[in-house]
C-alpha cells in the first residue's frame, strides 16, 4: 500500500506541474493507444498496468506496432485514439491533410543520460570504420524515407561533412538483421536495442546521437485532429495518465530516486522482450531508459528543426509549425 502511494504521488505531481489535470469523465471511455514493444514506450505500459489511465476515467486498449508510419495512418483512420511515436514525413504530410496532431511530448535526448547509439556492422568495423566520420559513402539503414533514421543519419551525415546512401527496409527486425549480416554498414537506435546488439559482437557502437542532435525530441505524443479539436476532456484525461507513467519510469529507471527499478523491469517485461527470460531481458530493458519529458511536455524547438529537415529535403510540403502541432494541452520547451 506504501508503495502505491509514493508511485501515485509522484505521478500526481508530474501532472500538476505541467497543468495536467484530468477531468471527470462522465464515464470509462473506451480508447486504443499505439505502442511500439520497446522500452520507450514504457510510460503508456506503465499507466496501464498501475490504473493511472483507468483514474483518469479511460479504459485502455494497447495495439501494438512494427514501425511509426503505420502508427500515424492508424491515427488518421481513426483506427488507434492516440500514439507515442517519432515526427516523421508521413506524420507531417497527414497533419499538412487535417488529419493528426502532435499533442506532446514522450521520449527525450538529454545531457548525462546514456540515449541513442550509433552502430555499425562487424565487416564495417573491422575494415576500420570506428567513428561516424568514417562513414562516408556508407550505407545506413533506415525504416522509409522520411523516418526518424533518415532524420538522424542526415544529421550526422551533415555535421561530419559526409555523404551516406540510405537504405529503406521497412521494419526494425529488418534493419537489425541488416546490420548483423553486414547488408549494410551503419544505423542510429535507442540504448535498449543498441546495447544487446553491441554485445553480441556482430554489431559495434561507434558514437551518440546526442553529439550530433541535442535536445532532439525522439518521440511525441499524438492524435487525431478530431480529438485534439472536439474530444479536449478524453485527450486531456489521456495526457495526464501518460504524465504519471511517464513520472514512474523516470523514478525508477532513470533518476531511480523511488527504489523500484526491479519493479518496473517485471512490469515492462510484460510488453518488451517478453519473449525472453526476465534474467535475459532486465539488461536490455534497464538500457533503454531514457527520460520521458515530465509533464508529457513538448520541445517545440526540437520539432520546429525536425519540420525545416524534412521541407529542405522536399519529402513534405511547406507545412507550418502550427499546422502539426497542438501546444494547449501541454507546457512547451
Amino acid at each position: 500500500m506504501t508503495d502505491f502511494t509514493r508511485r501515485h504521488a509522484l505521478g500526481l505531481m508530474a501532472a500538476a506541474g505541467a497543468g495536467l489535470a484530468a477531468p471527470a469523465l462522465a464515464s470509462n471511455r473506451k480508447i486504443t493507444i499505439g505502442a511500439l514493444r520497446f522500452t520507450s514506450h514504457a510510460a503508456s505500459f506503465v499507466a496501464l498496468e498501475r490504473g493511472y489511465f483507468k483514474d483518469a476515467g479511460l479504459d485502455v486498449e494497447l495495439k501494438f506496432f512494427q514501425a511509426a508510419q503505420p502508427m500515424a495512418v492508424a491515427i488518421a483512420s481513426g483506427d488507434v485514439d492516440y500514439a507515442v511515436t517519432a515526427v516523421s514525413g508521413g506524420l507531417v504530410s497527414l497533419a499538412d491533410k487535417g488529419a493528426v496532431k502532435v499533442i506532446g511530448g514522450a521520449l527525450s535526448e538529454e545531457a548525462g543520460i546514456d540515449g541513442q547509439k550509433i552502430l555499425v556492422s562487424d565487416a564495417a568495423f573491422q575494415s576500420g570504420i570506428t567513428s561516424p566520420a568514417m562513414l562516408d559513402g556508407k550505407s545506413f539503414g533506415m525504416s522509409t524515407a522520411g523516418s526518424s533514421f533518415h532524420y538522424m543519419g542526415s544529421k550526422i551525415a551533415a555535421k561530419e561533412g559526409i555523404t551516406l546512401r540510405f537504405k529503406p527496409l521497412q521494419k526494425v527486425g529488418a534493419i537489425i538483421g541488416a546490420l548483423k549480416s553486414g547488408q549494410i554498414d551503419a544505423w542510429s537506435i535507442v540504448p535498449h536495442i543498441a546495447k544487446p546488439l553491441a554485445g553480441s559482437g556482430a554489431v559495434h557502437i561507434i558514437g551518440n546521437v546526442s553529439d550530433y542532435i541535442p535536445d532532439y525530441q525522439v518521440t511525441t505524443t499524438f492524435t487525431s485532429a478530431k480529438n485534439a479539436k472536439d474530444e479536449r476532456d478524453m485527450t486531456a484525461a489521456f495526457l495526464a495518465g501518460f504524465a504519471k507513467g511517464g513520472a514512474d519510469f523516470n523514478a525508477a529507471l532513470v533518476d531511480k530516486t523511488s527504489g523500484e527499478s526491479d519493479a518496473m523491469i517485471d512490469l515492462i517485461h510484460k510488453y518488451v522482450y517478453a519473449d525472453k527470460p526476465r534474467e535475459a531481458a532486465a539488461k536490455s530493458i534497464a538500457n533503454g531508459a531514457m527520460r520521458v519529458n515530465e509533464g508529457a511536455a513538448l520541445n517545440v524547438a526540437s520539432i520546429q528543426d525536425q519540420l525545416e529537415w524534412f521541407k529542405s529535403e522536399n519529402l513534405v510540403p511547406d507545412v507550418a509549425l502550427e499546422t502539426l502541432i497542438d501546444t494547449s494541452y501541454v507546457k512547451t520547451i
